[in-house]
Formats: C-alpha cells, sequence, structure tokens
C-alpha cells in the first residue's frame, strides 16, 4: 500500500525499537522519514540499514530534551522536503524508582524526554502544519503504563498519564486546522531491550504472559502498522483517541495460566 506517499514524517526516537518500527512501515507506504535520535552512531546505521530508500530517509541526531534541538529538526526536515506533515512524538527513556527513592534530577530527566519533549513537538509540528495549510498527523507514543501502574516506574507512570492528556487536550485545539491528534499504548513489546533484558528470564517472561490474554509479546511491526494507520487517511476521523496495544492487558482484572 502506499498510504503515506508523498507524507512527510519527523520521528524522535527513531534509530531503533518502537521508532524504527514506525519508520520502516512508514517508508514501506510511501513515505520520507527524517529519524531523530540522540544515538548518533545508532543513527547513522539505521540510516544505512533503510538505503534501499535513498533520499526519502534522513538521520539528524537530537536530544528531545532540549527544545532549540527540536525546532532545529523540523527545521531540517523543511530542509530537506519542504515541511511536515506527520509527527511520532516517541523518545522515552525509563528509570527505576518509586516515591521514596526519586530524586529531583531523575524526575526532571524523565519528564524532560518523555512528556516536556511531546509538549513542545507538538507545537513545533502544529505551527508548521498550521502554516502549510494542509492538516497533519501527530501520533504520541503512550504506554499501559499511562492506565496502570508499576511502583518502580513513577517518573515513566506520571509521564505517560500527562501525554494521553495532551493527547487529548491538543486534538480539540487543532481539530479546527484539520490536525489530528493520537496516541498508542504498547504493553508489552518485543523489543531488542525486552528481548535481551528481560525475556530470557523464565519468571519474568512467566510473569507477563500471566497477565497478556494473547498469550504473547506483541511485535514491533504491529506498533508500526498502527502508526501508519493512524497517520495516513483510513484515520481521517479518529483523534483524540490512544489506541491500546496490550494483547488484552488493560481489560484484565486476574491472572491466566501460562504453559
Amino acid at each position: 500500500m502506499n498510504r503515506l506517499e508523498n507524507r512527510r514524517a519527523l520521528i524522535t526516537g527513531g534509530a531503533q525499537g518502537l521508532g524504527l518500527a514506525c519508520a520502516r512501515r512508514f517508508l514501506q507506504e510511501g513515505a520520507s522519514v527524517l529519524l531523530a535520535d540522540i544515538n548518533a552512531e545508532q543513527g547513522e546505521k539505521t540510516r544505512a540499514e533503510l538505503s534501499e530508500y535513498g533520499d526519502r530517509v534522513a538521520f539528524m541526531a537530537c536530544d528531545v530534551a532540549q527544545k532549540a534541538q527540536i525546532d532545529a529538526a523540523f527545521d531540517h526536515a523543511d530542509q530537506l522536503w519542504g515541511g511536515i506533515d506527520i509527527l511520532v512524538n516517541n523518545a522515552g527513556i525509563a528509570v527505576s524508582a518509586d516515591i521514596l527513592t526519586m530524586t529531583e534530577d531523575l524526575y526532571d530527566r524523565v519528564m524532560s524526554i518523555n512528556l516536556r519533549a511531546a509538549v513542545w513537538g507538538t507545537q513545533g509540528a502544529a505551527k508548521r502544519m498550521i502554516k502549510h495549510g494542509k492538516g497533519g498527523a501527530i501520533i504520541n507514543m503512550s504506554s499501559v503504563n499511562a492506565k496502570l501502574n508499576i511502583p518502580h516506574l513513577i517518573s515513566y507512570n506520571i509521564a505517560k498519564g500527562g501525554l494521553n492528556q495532551l493527547t487529548a487536550n491538543s486534538a480539540i485545539a487543532l481539530a479546527p486546522h484539520g490536525i489530528r491528534v493520537n496516541g498508542i499504548g504498547p504493553g508489552t513489546i518485543m523489543t531488542d531491550l525486552l528481548r535481551g533484558a528481560v525475556w530470557t528470564d523464565a519468571e519474568a517472561r512467566r510473569s507477563i504472559l500471566s497477565r497478556t490474554p494473547l498469550g504473547r509479546a506483541g511485535e514491533p511491526d504491529e506498533i508500526g502498522s498502527i502508526a501508519a494507520f493512524l497517520a495516513s487517511d483510513d484515520a481521517s476521523y479518529v483523534t483524540g483517541q490512544t489506541i491500546y496495544a496490550d494483547g488484552g492487558r488493560l481489560g484484565l482484572n486476574y491472572t491466566v495460566p501460562v504453559n
């Protein structure tokens, strides 16, 4: 399909994980994609891996904790393709700390990347989309942890909850300009991080599957397909929503048997 032909997308945290999955799907569907990521080495490697898409894929080193660098990424998209039609606010980190062990620096760091960056990214994209007068789509990468809680991830939980409010609020504010804002709330997705740090532990794997009715982890491509739908005209009447791709976890109030 070429649902995103001639669309121009910026994806933060796009060098790996869910950001990369979104980028691959966007490119497959005809979009041009600027990967913005703090990891310059990985970003250049990813761009090389996607070289089959030619000048439709580009990379720019970007620390989303710095508003000036977010603005510079938008400026680079303008230079490359003359504007932006799609933004995916994907960059994020998770740091272990609960309410008793949280420090000010840790809290500020998580919030600056996971929430504040999305606020300034949404504002920057919206201003450019309004200027070009063609509308657009903004997608925020939320989490089931916007609704559920893991005590030792308090800053992450708070940031994702705030991200859902950003989605709902900006969807209403930007609707008159033809800009749709939606979110994706993944559950357990088989990223390299999960595969290397969690999925090797049998007890952790059992714990995850016991609260996942579909009985498996999701795949990054499954998140990319949702992002492509939300970015496309197939979702032209969808705004202010967060779609949870969680294998049924949010609807479960008990654990299920695991073999």
